[in-house]
């Protein structure tokens, strides 16, 4: 029993009363002021998880690495929550079939860096922008398939999945040609690309050049994709090339490829060259399988050998205009492999006829930039001659 006395009681009664007076004159004072007193609204509660880990050190940019992007984080980083990174799919507890669709949306405050797909802490799969749309070739077996993402501040996320994968089968990636995610440059990379100002189809400049998917005539299947090229003056008068190159997909398990493809000239007496190519690259090296039909300079067909210090080399197989008709569908095929740390040239098929090539040369060590990608590439000859090209059924078959 709590006994309070009665002076007590008193002195509670006066303090009640004379807080109650100060609530009263405040109130009062308030209202007859002149206009309406708001207090200071409080600042929102910061997003629940965001950040979670302090941003990293950039230390890569496109002007000062010759590298093509920054390298990866071995091993990656650990699950991290700085902004909003949704993986749709695949999801943990998946049982998939490889090539395992991967798709992801990075949402942060400030502008993206990068996004990288790992499997098993291998790096397969990069972009530059915002999301990620693709096919990952992955082993059979259990596996962690990380997506992480970085703002250009050094904020990380990253998401990683628990997969089982049941099997893997030959996999054709199929109309290649009116897929989304084309991209192109000239002589240089343009402004307001990750790569900005780096080396990429090399040549005197920048042609005037265009991609228009989906065309119907010409067409085999009523959904080609016309390419053009002409000069742009004045920094480009001739000798400029133009390259698109499209990354299909990612992985490291697979090793065979067939590039199977046809192509329409408007006139085969105007390109100075027409490259095809095809690029893996993973853990941090690439192998590239490149070629082109190099009309005016040797009259061969060249194929790349990316050891240092080397380039085109001239095959014996011959490439000259009068082997093309104008306006007309020819056919080429490429099989080709890697081996090890090699690239492996097997055979060559254009128009039904099938040239043996056998040859093998060093990959490029040290590159980032994961994925697997296919190219297209068209040259101006000495007098900046315009004209077409049509791509159709570009397939990419795997295994």
């Amino acid at each position: 029993m709590v006994v309070v006395s009665a002076a007590s009681s008193y002195r509670v009664q006066i303090q009640t009363k004379f807080s109650f007076g100060v609530l009263v004159l405040a109130a009062t004072a308030i209202l007859a002021g002149c206009g309406t007193t708001r207090s200071t609204p409080k600042p929102a509660p910061p997003q629940p998880g965001y950040p979670s880990v302090p941003p990293v050190p950039i230390t890569w940019s496109p002007s000062t690495s010759p590298l093509p992007a920054p390298q990866a984080q071995v091993p990656p980083p650990p699950a991290s929550n700085d902004f909003p990174l949704t993986v749709s799919s695949p999801t943990t507890g998946d049982s998939l079939t490889s090539p395992v669709t991967v798709v992801a949306n990075a949402n942060p405050k400030n502008p993206i860096f990068f996004m990288r797909v790992y499997v098993d802490q291998l790096a397969v799969y990069f972009t530059f922008t915002n999301s990620i749309n693709t096919q990952i070739f992955v082993s059979p077996g259990q596996h962690t398939i990380e997506v992480m993402a970085e703002d250009n501040q050094g904020y990380i996320s990253a998401t990683p999945v628990s997969v089982t994968v049941t099997s893997q089968a030959q996999t054709t990636i199929g109309g290649i040609q009116n897929t989304p995610g084309w991209q192109s440059c000239g002589d240089l990379f343009p402004p307001g690309s990750g790569r900005a100002g780096q080396i990429c189809a090399a040549g005197y400049g920048t042609p005037t050049s265009t991609i228009m998917q989906n065309v119907s005539s010409p067409s085999m299947d009523g959904q080609s994709a016309e390419f053009s090229i002409s000069p742009a003056l004045p920094q480009c008068p001739d000798y400029c090339n133009m390259l698109y190159f499209n990354p299909i997909a990612g992985g490291n398990n697979v090793t065979h490829f067939i590039y199977d493809l046809y192509f329409y000239i408007d006139d085969p007496s105007a390109p100075q060259a027409l490259e095809f190519d095809l690029n893996q690259t993973f853990g941090g090296q690439r192998w590239t399988w490149g070629s082109e039909c190099n009309f005016r300079a040797d009259a061969h067909w060249d194929i790349w050998n990316g050891a240092p210090n080397t380039g085109w080399e001239t095959t014996n197989i011959p490439c000259v205009p009068t082997m093309f008709q104008a306006n007309a569908w020819n056919h080429l095929i490429w099989d080709v492999q890697r081996v090890g740390n090699n690239v492996q040239y097997n055979t060559l098929t254009l128009n039904g006829t099938v040239y043996p090539v056998n040859t093998t040369y060093p990959n490029q060590q040290d590159w980032t930039l994961e994925e697997i990608d296919t190219a297209f590439q068209m040259d101006l000859n000495a007098t900046g001659q315009p004209y077409h090209v049509w791509l159709d059924k570009v397939n990419l078959t795997a295994y």
